[in-house]
């Protein structure tokens, strides 16, 4: 390519943002890039704001992904800047402060919990990053089969059936008057089946640090593969990730849950962020009905009654709880710590937690299980 045809460089930054789209499922023409660079031309521009108000004109997202674009943007043009100062920070991540003095500086990952293997209460503030690694097996079969296999729950809408508890009474008219009059047979109609929400909760704390990776990759590959889907993590504070999951590359999504999660490989106390995410009603209602799904060893460091009294709050409003610990090695587990004893009488499932392919395939089986 000759020098005249090569693109100027103080483009090459909005070009690649078109393609950053494309590649998270944008339907974009080369005519609307076009468009887009002679409208920032045209604004001159003197801010971002410009700049994202010329992509909303030219590049038309819809509006149901609207809140996408805008992450998208912010990732690409501000980076890190914009996922620390996104707005309804408080909204979204519910701190849990620790008791006694709040002048004590907060303890080093690696000073709090050096080798995982141990709950620890000390509050840890660090930022992750993942590796890039090819995508598991187990991972692949929940992407392939989730659609058909995840829990789902009866509508209200009806549809057409062979036999049901409902009649058709227009296609039996209308098939009635193609013989004269009579009823050959009365149509049937049932409920159409929708898929039920889910609510999945990953403990992100020192004790389960050898599993957070792959237990945030596939709580990925469930936001991708099924869309009523929320997910948050805890460990010393409560932090809904749903919005960085549903970025579509891998790689871009767990960056940006990186930023929005503070309390990595920190302390444990779940009993606290389960009573802080109850606390907020709009995070209350997703678990309303929903398949709750909690993904953590129960190694609890805070009081067992306010993890005890969680749960049963959480039981009475979900449709279904499942525990997922790495402690429940074998079919005949019973629990051995004080927390998972507090809270076996109120949770569906207590099972094996300590693999993805252990987690994948509960969650495939949820669809085949009723309400206990």
């Amino acid at each position: 390519m000759s020098d005249d045809l090569k693109l100027p460089r103080a483009a090459q930054i909005f070009v690649s943002f078109v393609a950053l789209l494309r590649a998270n499922g944008f339907l974009v023409a080369p005519e609307q890039t076009t468009s887009f660079l002679a409208a920032i031309e045209l604004l001159g521009p003197r801010s971002l704001e410009h700049i994202r108000q010329a992509g909303l004109a030219t590049l038309a997202p819809p509006p149901e992904r609207r809140a996408t674009y805008d992450r998208l943007f912010d990732i690409h043009f501000r980076g890190a800047e914009a996922i620390e100062q996104a707005e309804g920070e408080d909204d979204e991540t519910v701190r849990l402060q620790e008791e006694g003095r709040g002048g004590d500086e907060p303890p080093l990952a690696d000073e709090a919990n050096e080798s995982g293997l141990a709950a620890a209460r000390a509050e840890a503030l660090v930022e992750r990053r993942f590796a890039q690694t090819a995508t598991s097996d187990p991972l692949r079969k929940l992407s392939r089969e989730a659609a058909k296999r995840l829990p789902r729950r009866r509508g209200h809408r009806r549809r057409r059936a062979r036999s049901g508890p409902f009649a058709d009474l227009r296609r039996t008219l209308r098939e009635s008057i193609r013989n004269d009059g009579e009823v050959l047979r009365l149509g049937r109609m049932r409920r159409r089946q929708r898929p039920r929400k889910m609510l999945l909760l990953i403990d992100v704390s020192g004790s389960m640090k050898a599993r957070t990776e792959e237990n945030m990759r596939l709580a990925h590959a469930l936001v991708q593969s099924a869309g009523n889907v929320e997910v948050f993590t805890f460990g010393t504070r409560l932090t809904r990730v749903t919005p960085a999951l549903r970025l579509k590359r891998r790689e871009q999504a767990l960056n940006a849950a990186s930023f929005l999660v503070s309390d990595w490989d920190g302390g444990t106390r779940i009993g606290d962020a389960l009573q802080a995410f109850l606390a907020v009603p709009r995070f209350g209602g997703y678990a309303r009905g929903a398949a709750v799904v909690i993904v953590s060893d129960g190694l609890e460091r805070g009081d067992p009654a306010a993890l005890r009294d969680a749960v049963a709050k959480l039981s009475r409003r979900a449709w279904r709880i499942s525990w997922l610990t790495p402690l429940a090695t074998s079919p005949g587990f019973t629990p051995q710590t004080e927390a998972l004893i507090a809270i076996q009488r109120f949770v569906d499932d207590l099972v094996d937690g300590g693999s993805s392919a252990a987690v994948v395939a509960h969650l495939l089986s949820l669809g085949t299980r009723r309400a206990a």
